[in-house]
């Protein structure tokens, strides 16, 4: 339903059969139509209507171009009120014609007099013009918007395509790491990482997956890291949600700060640990991620999994979300909050 109304909103034949409609409605209710009893009284009214809607037209096409593509507005009115004039002089003219006697139109002295034909002129010019111009700015509206979506759904693409091998050359670092210390444990956690891949992928081409969906990746990835790390880090993953089915969110948009966690975190010997908690009330999300900062440290940070996240999130959320990101000598915070958005 609402893509036949956008469909007709954005056609101009449309448009201009609402524009008729709309302003000949006016006029047959300024002239009490109600009143008219006669075929020839109805004709005489259209032929009077055709010639106002020739005027608004004129001045439309040839007249409002002047205000709108030439920036001169002193000259547009100046001409508008020239022909207002000269339009409602014809106007006066004709209707002081005896066909207007054998008729049931204008008989009313006011309706014959110069000022009713110039309110007249003026009246409809106003009547059409006005919502000529609003689909006019609807219609232009509609296509900066939908360039401005293409634009942010080109960007978060390459975003994406940017993410994917960060995400994927992070994860075969884990398992590295894993196959160096346990490799009896090796084939098992191939099974995982290729099951992440498989989510990585089928995701990929999605805007929005449900909650569950994601969370679950998250646990799975979570899951692998402990397997790596769990005998020298403590590793806290607790997740809390109302509703996970009712929830979509866009896809591996919080792992980048659950990598970031582990990837620091984690790189030392010395006692260290990571805390998830992504809790979910009411549709607004929020993640909070802890990790130990080691003393010394050779990881070095290109930090594009992170800045990438953040500019996914103004793309998609603007301004509709906060994330405060905390630093001391000794733990890393991140605080995410944003308002999902309930799957259909």
């Amino acid at each position: 339903m609402n893509e036949k109304f956008n469909n007709i909103m954005e056609n101009k034949w449309w448009q201009e059969i609402a524009v008729v409609g709309f302003s000949f409605t006016i006029y047959t209710l300024k002239n009490d139509w109600m009143l008219f009893s006669s075929f020839v009284s109805i004709l005489m009214g259209i032929f009077i209507y055709c010639i106002l809607y020739l005027h608004a037209q004129f001045n439309r096409f040839f007249i409002l171009p002047i205000l709108f593509r030439d920036k001169k507005p002193v000259a547009y009115l100046l001409l508008t009120l020239i022909t207002v004039f000269l339009f409602s002089i014809v106007l006066y003219e004709l209707t002081s014609l005896g066909m207007f006697n054998k008729c049931h139109l204008y008989q009313n002295s006011h309706q014959r007099s110069y000022a009713y034909q110039l309110a007249s002129v003026l009246g409809t010019l106003v009547c059409i013009l006005s919502p000529i111009i609003v689909f006019k700015f609807y219609r232009i509206n509609k296509k900066q918007t939908d360039e401005t979506l293409l634009f942010n759904q080109m960007q978060l693409n390459s975003l994406k395509g940017q993410l994917n091998p960060h995400f994927l050359f992070n994860t075969f670092n884990t398992l590295y790491g894993i196959s160096l210390e346990f490799p009896e444990r090796t084939s098992d956690l191939i099974m995982k990482v290729s099951q992440l891949m498989r989510y990585q992928l089928e995701s990929n081409n999605k805007q929005c997956v449900t909650l569950e969906d994601e969370l679950e990746f998250i646990n799975s990835y979570i899951q692998l890291e402990k397997e790596r790390v769990a005998y020298r880090c403590d590793i806290t993953y607790d997740s809390k949600i109302d509703n996970e089915n009712v929830y979509k969110i866009s896809p591996m948009l919080l792992i980048a700060f659950i990598e970031n966690a582990f990837k620091h975190g984690t790189c030392a010997i010395e006692k260290c640990f990571v805390r998830i908690i992504i809790t979910v009330e009411n549709g607004l999300l929020h993640l909070h991620v802890v990790n130990s900062i080691p003393k010394k440290t050779d990881v070095v940070s290109t930090k594009i999994g992170l800045k990438n996240t953040v500019e996914r999130l103004n793309l998609i959320y603007g301004k509709n979300y906060k994330l405060d990101i905390k630093e001391d000598k000794n733990t890393y915070i991140v605080d995410l909050k944003l308002q999902l958005k309930k799957a259909v």
